[in-house]
């Protein structure tokens, strides 16, 4: 790939997030050559005031690339290098529905994690997947980087229907090196240690710094940094567990704090975009708007330019991403896709040997896998019964009298955006 000059597009453009891939670009400006970049998005008001925003913006960092945008898919990919994609089919509109309606049945309201999670699955996965067919046809050589949620679903639908070379990403991963590094004041790229899970259901243990096992007091330094799950429980599994393992570990106490909420996170975050893009538009302003760190996802760009780099420069750098199993983890299928730590070079993902697995967790992360899989197959497939067997499989429904009424709701409310479960009309 070691041709000087790079092209990149940016699909769901329109995204609040999108000057920080530019920013990290512009950082890493020596080592990734970008000529091009190409903003693509379905959105053309927010498209044109995004557009605008990065021209301003790339010569306030003095960054000479061209930037230009379209609509169009065979446009924008046609030649390019890498295609980024960060979709949210729906928007955030239909994301409050996601948290909203399971609510009312008892039930976590949360846009990757249960029923919200695979709903927003069920939206994305078919428009990725024609996203990456158009991939297959204009830049079969490209890499898709993907942070469209919930990334180890999309990954997973890609690989079974596509033939594209996709990372799965999330910034989750790299949090425990990044915790590390802050509560025991040593650089991050001293810290290595095995993960094992799913996206947002993994667990990270055999920490090291320099190649020494970090001790008991270092841990407990370490998991201070982790504040969605109970310090005791942590300290009992002896483990660092993903953010999100609060929704299984503290179920009934985050109903209940969900249900109490004035605004879900979306609605928050849909009142929030509406001034941020005020900011994008202004004319006068050429600098990430202050706002934006109230958007939360940080650690975003740097993990997708970490992955860019990898792969161009041929660096083999240590990595958390989500990748088709293979045998890595041994109680799961071998095209099941799992988050785990790789080496990124230029001939893709190689995943670590894990050596051990802790017993406490085994379980939970194979039933959380079961129903990925069941829910990437209802995502291709539309079918109905399959989406069902998904939501009862899932830990945080497992009741079918729940699930039967909740599923009718969920597709009713999100109709528009699931034509796979309405062809013809029905």
């Amino acid at each position: 790939m070691m041709n000087k000059n790079l092209k990149i597009a940016i699909v769901g453009a329109g995204s609040s997030y999108t000057p920080e891939l530019i920013e990290g670009l512009s950082q890493h400006r020596k080592t990734l050559p970008v000529k091009e970049i190409v903003l693509l998005d379905i959105n053309e008001e927010r498209l044109g005031i995004m557009e605008g925003f990065v021209k301003r913006y790339i010569q306030h960092l003095n960054y000479d690339v061209k930037v230009w945008s379209t609509t169009s898919r065979e446009e924008a990919f046609t030649g390019a290098d890498f295609i980024s994609t960060q979709i949210r089919v729906g928007g955030n509109k239909a994301r409050i529905n996601d948290e909203k309606i399971p609510l009312k049945y008892g039930l976590i309201g949360q846009e990757t994690t249960g029923v919200g999670g695979m709903f927003n699955a069920l939206r994305v996965i078919p428009v990725m997947i024609e996203i990456a067919k158009d991939v297959e046809k204009y830049c079969p050589d490209a890499w898709i980087i993907n942070y469209s949620n919930p990334t180890g679903l999309v990954t997973e639908a890609l690989n079974k229907i596509c033939n594209v070379k996709i990372a799965g990403l999330c910034a989750g991963g790299i949090r425990p090196r990044w915790w590390a590094s802050e509560a025991l004041d040593v650089p991050e790229e001293k810290i290595y240690y095995d993960y094992l899970g799913l996206n947002h259901m993994n667990f990270t243990y055999h920490m090291t710094i320099d190649g020494r096992p970090i001790t008991d007091e270092e841990f407990s330094q370490v998991i201070k940094k982790c504040t969605t799950v109970s310090q005791e429980w942590m300290e009992t599994l002896h483990l660092i567990p993903s953010q999100y393992t609060q929704y299984y570990f503290h179920t009934k106490e985050r109903v209940q704090q969900l249900k109490e909420q004035d605004k879900t996170r979306g609605e928050a975050i849909l009142e929030l975009e509406k001034q941020i893009f005020r900011e994008y538009a202004d004319e006068s302003n050429n600098d990430k708007p202050k706002t934006l760190a109230k958007r939360g996802g940080g650690g975003y760009s740097k993990v997708a330019i970490g992955v860019m780099d990898a792969i161009y420069n041929d660096t083999g750098k240590w990595m958390v991403i989500n990748v088709a199993n293979n045998g890595t983890v041994r109680f799961l299928d071998d095209d099941a896709v799992i988050e785990t730590a790789c080496y990124v070079s230029k001939n893709g993902m190689q995943p670590l040997t894990i050596p051990d697995y802790p017993k406490a967790v085994v379980g939970l992360i194979s039933a959380v896998k079961t129903y990925e899989s069941l829910a990437v197959e209802a995502a291709i497939t539309g079918n109905k019964d399959i989406a069902l067997q998904a939501l009862v499989a899932h830990p945080l429904v497992r009741d079918y009298d729940i699930a039967k009424p909740l599923l009718e709701e969920m597709l009713e409310a999100h109709r528009d955006y699931l034509p796979q479960f309405y062809k013809n009309g029905k």
